[in-house]
């Protein structure tokens, strides 16, 4: 990708090389860890546990790292340390499979891997500066390294035994730990600019609501994110047709990232964020009622430009608007362990009660409903 005046006079390609590996192994648990423990022998229940085991970590990680790098800076040492250990600590899924060891190596892996991604969205925004827009440039990699690899991972699982899995995530975790070294350090200290306490800011009622909104949204991505490649496996697509869906959801998010810095510009960031909650409602519908139409399957992965790319988008600069100066750090993590932490978590365990008890529909129709009740929110309290 070509540089301009917003990405030149920084590490560029260093901070994208971190996105890319960091999505890549996102790309290998996302659509393909619920398809390995069903092959070792868990059923939708257990498997909805581990996945809000290892996303529940993310409630506390980010939050007490957060706090240690907006007191102390350092945050790419942080990273580094958080890598290194997250890699380690992984290598515990290859000893044994039953569900309590699997819970306790999720539980370490998960507390540091988590630490990672908002102490460095904070050094990317910290490096831009004024050009804080320009964000969904760099972010854009870590898109490509997830299409990557959900997409090499459905050809490799449609030849090979998914056993294979583990130790393609540890692979991949410890380039992450490699390129997190090629980042310099010295735009990861914590900025000394005058800041309100982080209590104030969490009494707004505007901040309230925007922490509720990102709760919400990913919560009601769980059935998605947990269960979709078991849903589309169970109607009888193939491997590689799970990867390819994967893959076209975040091919259309890479081509929002590419524009966004435009529409952040032009648009409200209230119209953007009503707009992705409308897609996500009519995306969960198709989802429900249109499993076995591939077309319609497509279009509704097309959404995902709006329910993510469109979203995550808008709502980094609504944090990096309330959290100022050095709670931008603790700012990314709240938005981390509220969203993806909590809302996924919990949105994850309900959904394995769910899809055991009740079934796939409910679980989309469930997530339907939740998405109108976030669009509600948005409607009435978000102002900017």
């Amino acid at each position: 990708m070509k540089l301009d005046r917003h990405t030149q006079g920084i590490p560029y390609w260093r901070l994208s090389g971190f996105y890319f590996f960091y999505f890549a192994s996102l790309g290998a648990i996302l659509p393909y860890w619920s398809l390995y423990l069903k092959s070792i022998g868990f059923n939708a229940t257990s498997i909805g546990q581990l996945t809000a085991i290892l996303i529940g970590t993310k409630i506390i990680a980010p939050n007490i790292w957060g706090w240690i790098a907006d007191h102390h800076g350092h945050r790419m040492q942080i990273i580094r340390y958080a890598s290194l250990v997250a890699a380690l600590a992984f290598t515990g899924v290859l000893f044994t499979v039953s569900f309590f060891w699997l819970a306790m190596v999720l539980v370490v892996f998960g507390f540091f891997w988590n630490a990672s991604l908002p102490q460095f969205e904070a050094t990317t925004l910290t490096h831009l500066g004024d050009s804080f827009h320009a964000y969904t440039r760099i972010r854009v990699w870590g898109s490509v390294g997830f299409i990557t690899s959900v997409w090499a991972l459905g050809g490799v699982f449609a030849h090979y035994d998914i056993a294979l899995l583990p130790a393609i995530i540890l692979g991949i975790m410890f380039l992450i730990l490699l390129v997190s070294l090629t980042v310099p350090e010295q735009a990861a200290g914590h900025l000394p600019l005058e800041h309100n306490s982080l209590t104030r800011v969490l009494k707004r009622p505007e901040v309230i609501a925007l922490l509720l909104v990102c709760f919400l949204m990913q919560a009601s991505h769980a059935p998605y994110y947990t269960f979709y490649s078991l849903y589309l496996e169970e109607h009888g697509y193939s491997r590689t047709f799970i990867g390819e869906m994967w893959a076209i959801g975040v091919i259309a998010e890479v081509v929002v990232f590419l524009f966004m810095h435009r529409l952040i510009l032009h648009v409200r960031l209230k119209t953007l964020l009503l707009l992705s909650l409308a897609a996500a409602i009519v995306r969960w519908y198709m989802i429900s009622y249109f499993i076995d139409s591939a077309i319609l399957l497509t279009i509704a992965q097309l959404f995902h430009a709006a329910t993510f790319g469109v979203y995550h988008a808008t709502a980094i600069q609504l944090i990096h608007r309330y959290f100022t100066g050095r709670l931008q750090g603790r700012g990314q993590a709240l938005y981390s362990s509220v969203s993806f932490g909590a809302g996924l978590s919990l949105g994850s365990l309900i959904s394995g009660y769910v899809w055991e008890g009740l079934g796939p529909l409910a679980c989309y129709q469930g997530a339907m409903l939740v998405s109108l009740l976030t669009f509600c929110i948005t409607w009435r309290w978000i102002k900017t």
